[in-house]
Parts: C-alpha cells; sequence; structure tokens
C-alpha cells in the first residue's frame, strides 16, 4: 500500500465518521435536518469509496453512481442546512441541476469521452446546489455567529466547487487518462479541499445543532405548558430586558396583572379539568390578540403577567379590556355552558428609572382594586398624591 491509497481513504473515512455522528444525534433530536446531514456523509463515503477503491467496471461506468453520490451530497447537506431554518428546500431546482449534470456527464462519458468535461459537469453541477444555500440564506436575519458561518462555509463551497476546476483544467490542460488524473495536483487539491469543506461543514452544522438544543432547553425550562405561555422565570427574564431597553429609548410600556376571578371555587365545583382549560384558553386568548412583540407569562396558579412595549395606558386599557371581555367566548367548548369565567386586570405604566419588581408591584395594586371594587374589571394604577409639608409662618 502507498501513500495515495491511504489519501484515498481519507474522504471516505471522513464521511463514515460524520455520518455516525449526525445519525447519533438524530437519535436524540428527530430533527429532519439532522438526517439530511446524516445521508449527506452516508452518500459522500459511499461515492468516494466507489471512486476510489472499488473494482473498475467497463467503460469506467463505476464513475456514473460515484457522481451522482457527489450530487446527492450536496443536494443533502444543502437540504439540512436550508430545513434548519424552517425554509423550503428546492427539491425541483436541485433535481434538475442534478439531472442536467448527470446528462452532460454521461456525454463526456460514453458519446464524446472527456475527463476535464466530466469534472466540470459534476463540479459546477454540485457548486449551483451549494448556492442554493446562499440564495436561501441571504434575505434571513443571521443572530447568532453560527448562522453566519454556515453561510459563509456554503458561499466558499459554492465558489471552490465551481471556480476551482475551471483554473485547474485551464492551467493544467485536462487529463489523458485517470491514472494521470489521480496523480494530478487537481485530483490531490479535491482530496484536501473537500476534506477541509467537509470538516468545517461538518462541525459547524454540529454546533447549529447544540445551539438549537440549547434553545429548546431553554425554551423548556422557561414556559408553562399548560397556558403555552412564559412560566414566571421565563417571563421575568424576558420582561426584565425588554423594560430595560424601552427605559433606555425612553419607550412606553405597560404591564398587566390578570387574575381569574373566583378560581378556587371552579376547581372546588367544577373540577381541575375545567380549571386547566380556562388557564389554557386565557393564553390562547391572550396571544390570539396580543401584539407581536408583547410578552406573557403564566405567574403563578390563575395569575398571568402581559408586558407591551410601546403601550401608554389608554392602548394598554383596551387591550386589557378586550382580554377581560373575550374570555367567555375563548373558553366556549371547553368548559360546562353554564359557567362564565371572569378575570381581573391591573394595569401599570413604567415610568423613568422604573424597575419591573416596582411595576410589578403597581400593577399587584391595581389588581387589587379591580377585585375589591367587584372583579370582573380593568383598574389602572395611580400613583397617590404626594402632600408637601406646610412652611412654618
Amino acid at each position: 500500500m502507498n501513500g495515495q491509497f491511504f489519501i484515498s481513504l481519507l474522504n471516505p473515512g471522513i464521511g463514515l465518521l460524520f455520518a455516525t455522528a449526525f445519525f447519533l444525534l438524530w437519535l436524540n433530536r428527530r430533527e429532519r435536518y439532522v438526517a439530511y446531514a446524516a445521508g449527506a456523509y452516508t452518500a459522500s463515503a459511499i461515492a468516494f469509496l466507489i471512486l476510489d477503491v472499488g473494482p473498475v467496471l467497463p467503460m469506467e461506468l463505476q464513475r456514473l453512481p460515484a457522481n451522482i453520490g457527489f450530487l446527492a451530497t450536496g443536494g443533502l447537506f444543502a437540504a439540512a442546512i436550508i430545513k434548519r431554518y424552517d425554509l423550503p428546500v428546492p427539491w425541483r431546482t436541485m433535481a434538475v441541476t442534478s439531472a442536467v449534470s448527470i446528462a452532460v456527464f454521461l456525454w463526456f462519458l460514453l458519446v464524446h469521452p472527456s475527463i476535464a468535461g466530466r469534472i466540470l459537469s459534476i463540479s459546477i453541477g454540485a457548486g449551483v446546489i451549494a448556492a442554493t444555500v446562499v440564495r436561501a440564506l441571504w434575505p434571513i436575519d443571521k443572530p447568532y455567529l453560527i448562522d453566519r458561518v454556515l453561510f459563509w462555509v456554503a458561499a466558499f463551497s459554492a465558489l471552490n466547487l465551481i471556480i476551482r476546476p475551471i483554473v485547474l483544467l485551464s492551467l493544467r490542460g485536462g487529463f489523458d487518462n485517470y491514472v494521470g488524473f489521480q496523480q494530478s495536483i487537481y485530483w490531490t487539491t479535491v482530496q484536501f479541499t473537500q476534506a477541509m469543506v467537509s470538516i468545517a461543514a461538518a462541525i459547524s452544522l454540529m454546533v447549529a445543532v447544540a445551539i438549537d438544543q440549547i434553545a429548546e432547553l431553554r425554551r423548556q425550562a422557561d414556559d408553562d405548558n399548560l397556558s403555552g405561555l412564559l412560566n414566571r422565570r421565563g417571563f421575568e427574564a424576558q420582561s426584565g430586558d425588554t423594560l430595560r431597553r424601552c427605559m433606555k429609548d425612553d419607550r412606553p410600556v405597560a404591564l398587566m396583572v390578570a387574575d381569574l376571578d373566583q378560581f378556587k371555587s371552579i376547581n372546588d365545583n367544577y373540577g381541575h379539568a375545567v380549571g386547566d382549560a380556562i388557564i389554557a384558553a386565557f393564553g390562547a386568548h391572550a396571544r390570539r390578540i396580543g401584539p407581536a412583540d408583547m410578552i406573557a407569562g403564566r405567574i403563578g396558579g390563575e395569575e398571568f403577567a402581559l408586558l407591551v412595549p410601546g403601550a401608554g395606558i389608554e392602548a394598554a386599557r383596551q387591550f386589557a379590556e378586550a382580554i377581560r371581555a373575550g374570555l367567555a367566548a375563548a373558553c366556549t367548548d371547553r368548559i360546562p355552558a353554564k359557567l362564565c369565567p371572569t378575570v381581573s386586570i391591573g394595569i401599570a405604566i413604567g415610568a423613568p428609572g422604573t424597575d419591573l419588581a416596582a411595576l410589578m408591584a403597581d400593577a399587584d395594586q391595581a389588581l387589587y382594586e379591580a377585585k375589591r371594587t367587584g372583579r370582573n374589571r380593568v383598574r389602572a394604577f395611580t400613583p397617590k398624591p404626594v402632600r408637601l409639608a406646610a412652611r412654618g409662618q
């Protein structure tokens, strides 16, 4: 065995290693994009094994499944990155590109034999497939560094696949046979650049999977499954940051604290399943009519908090009234027809220097006033007037 043989095993080994890693990740996450990545590296390993280690077939036909494997690798990996962002995968574009590449490849294999033509047909086709990732990710926000890394890995891969063969073949002038091809600087460049791109792409996507996993665990830790809103921990973390930004930008912000009326009596008389149905209905109702930037959480058994950036007292009062007036309708078909749940809501408006604890205390005081004056109503916090001490004469 010579050094060329071990170089030939480099890419199959990398492909099998990462295929196994992504398969194990898929067993844990069951995300489709992770399965696509496992498939991409499996196809890559098989293609390189056929090309470099497999037996030679008549008319070099072993080249056909190998290059189909390379195109499948590009398509599946492009699908993995695009699907991670819940974007539509351009399967038709990739299929048409692959079909054209294979047709041109077969022409240069069977009709007008040309190694250079075969290289260009597959490499450019794979480059166009990689460019679909660039096109898909170009207009979307990339909040994390890993999002930008994935974008640039795809961009580099597309440029590498399209420009590299054109440049090297123009300098080399083509190949007379596969022996010369496999001993050429071009094939050595392919082996190592492909290995580097494969490693960079795999590591980047694995980091993305890890970030997605952390985000999911954070959501699970911060979410209240029953109401579909944040739990108290999640609400305080997100609303605290939002409140500070509003105060810094001198932007109005409203906090509403809502409490379901007579909730203990409902649980006692109708059962906890009915109480849970009301909580779930309240959460769905608030999410449906609330603004997109609202932060809503269930902060107690039957108590909720809603932070609305940009809302002054009148906007907050209208929103709170819409929640109060629409609760019974939101519960229709979830609870007994004779039960009509109500909610009391207290409102507080952020003032310069206000922190979340102080704003919550003000909203709680307004909620207490709504309860004290009969429930099923909205009350806004009103600061007590400051009495000035009289001057001595």
